[in-house]
């Protein structure tokens, strides 16, 4: 049995992923942050082989902790979907520091922790897929440290997937564009939504099952030539 670890397990993207890993018949190991209720959904939606581990992503002894418990469960983690983060928008000159803070201590060093543990454990054969966004290089107004801590884990992506060499891991990046997540849509008015919807040449947004396909493709031995890269799931935008 092929074992996978999602973090931001509990909603959204991240929840859409285990489903669909699970679906394909690995068992998932539902990493949360603070809503045991969700994570609790998300193993009982899955109704097989899952269980909900808590962990601050940007605690190194809390994610080793999520890890022992892979390997303790199932005895091993061939896939590594890191998918928590955090959204702060404002225009640069307004931003609260402390909330620059936080997005980079969760969505970069986060990521930082989580791939340190993932390159320690992961068995041969085994792939590492990291989250980022569009908004990298679409340059929303608005989103700068989300876009500063997103460039960071594709950088850090790119390295890794090189610092690998020998051990047959594939290490690549996600980046998506408008989804309707809960993430996404806080704080928009409904034109914001329709414009970005807009922008796709398929002319709606992105679902989070469209991410999990696109994810779980990467996780598969089908997938396992692509490697060091970021791509770019967001139905067209330039």
């Amino acid at each position: 049995m092929r074992v996978a670890l999602v973090t931001g397990a509990s909603r959204g993207i991240g929840r859409a992923v285990a489903e669909k890993l699970a679906s394909d018949g690995f068992a998932v190991v539902v990493g949360y942050a603070g809503n045991s209720d969700d994570a609790a959904a998300t193993v009982k939606g899955i109704d097989g082989n899952a269980v909900a581990a808590q962990a601050d992503v940007a605690d190194e002894s809390a994610v080793a902790a999520m890890f022992d418990l892979a390997e303790e469960t199932y005895g091993g983690v061939d896939v590594v979907v890191h998918s928590a983060g955090i959204l702060e928008l404002s225009p640069l000159a307004e931003l609260d520091l402390a909330a620059f803070d936080r997005v980079i201590r969760t969505n970069l060093r986060g990521t930082f922790v989580v791939n340190q543990q993932a390159v320690r454990r992961v068995r041969r054969g085994g792939a590492v897929v990291n989250l980022s966004t569009s908004v990298v290089g679409l340059a929303f107004p608005g989103y700068t440290a989300y876009a500063a801590s997103k460039g960071g884990v594709e950088a850090l992506t790119l390295i890794l997937a090189r610092e690998l060499r020998g051990r047959d891991i594939t290490v690549n990046a996600v980046a998506p564009g408008p989804t309707a997540t809960d993430l996404f849509l806080q704080g928009k008015d409904e034109e914001t939504i329709d414009r970005l919807a807009a922008q796709s040449p398929l002319e709606r947004l992105g679902t989070p099952q469209d991410i999990a396909e696109t994810i779980a493709f990467l996780a598969s031995p089908a997938g396992h030539w692509v490697n060091g890269q970021v791509l770019r799931a967001n139905g067209g935008i330039i």
